[in-house]
């Protein structure tokens, strides 16, 4: 892992690089997140957010959802892969939220993950984005990325999400999350991270070991 001096490092020059970087999903309110951060698994934010657009046209609420069909609704959100499991943790989803929470998404880590594919990452992205709640989302960008140059040291989704808790200021941690993100599609890519024209290479260990 990186020494706190170049962790700072890191961290000023990814808020110089993406300052303003916000989640690239998109929604009007929480339940839209919600359900958008269920399909975004394993499915990119692009396409994501043609299925919404046209699916929120019609169905914006919990009680909209439930008067689909799991049928239904898988043709709605078949072009974001595994939409069987997700369709049925969607309407699972919704029936709670309309049982239990009259509707309304809840607010808090704890309640969020009692929800049908919904994991810490999802519950993060909500609570952070939506709730304004210092939080770090984990997803496969940010623990390859905070892996690779050494803000974590993990191959554990979990323990690099508390490390990245220690080594980021608490005020930066949703920032942070957007940083490592957009450094993830843009540079940092999982097959072939474009080192050379990185900024952070001086301090990043997998450019160091890599040479």
């Amino acid at each position: 892992m990186l020494s706190k001096a170049k962790i700072k490092n890191v961290l000023r020059i990814l808020e110089e690089m993406y300052a303003g970087a916000e989640s690239e999903l998109n929604y009007s309110n929480a339940f839209e997140l919600l359900i958008a951060t269920i399909l975004a698994a394993q499915c990119t934010d692009k396409r994501v957010n043609e299925v919404t657009k046209e699916i929120y046209k019609e169905y914006k609420s919990p009680e909209d959802f439930l008067t689909l069909s799991q049928v239904e609704l898988e043709k709605m959100v078949k072009s974001c892969g595994f939409y069987k499991n997700k369709s049925q943790n969607i309407l699972a989803t919704c029936r709670i939220l309309v049982e239990k929470y009259n509707g309304e998404v809840p607010s808090t880590l704890e309640e969020l993950t009692t929800l049908p594919g919904v994991g810490r990452k999802t519950a993060n992205v909500v609570i952070s984005n939506v709730f304004g709640q210092d939080a770090i989302p984990v997803d496969t960008h940010v623990f390859r990325v905070s892996n690779r140059l050494g803000l974590a040291s993990s191959d554990n989704v979990l323990t690099t999400e508390e490390q990245l808790m220690k080594n980021i200021p608490k005020r930066k941690w949703s920032e942070a999350h957007h940083w490592l993100i957009y450094h993830g599609r843009r540079i940092c890519k999982a097959r072939k991270p474009q080192c050379e024209e990185c900024p952070l290479s001086i301090d990043c260990l997998h450019f160091k070991n890599s040479k």
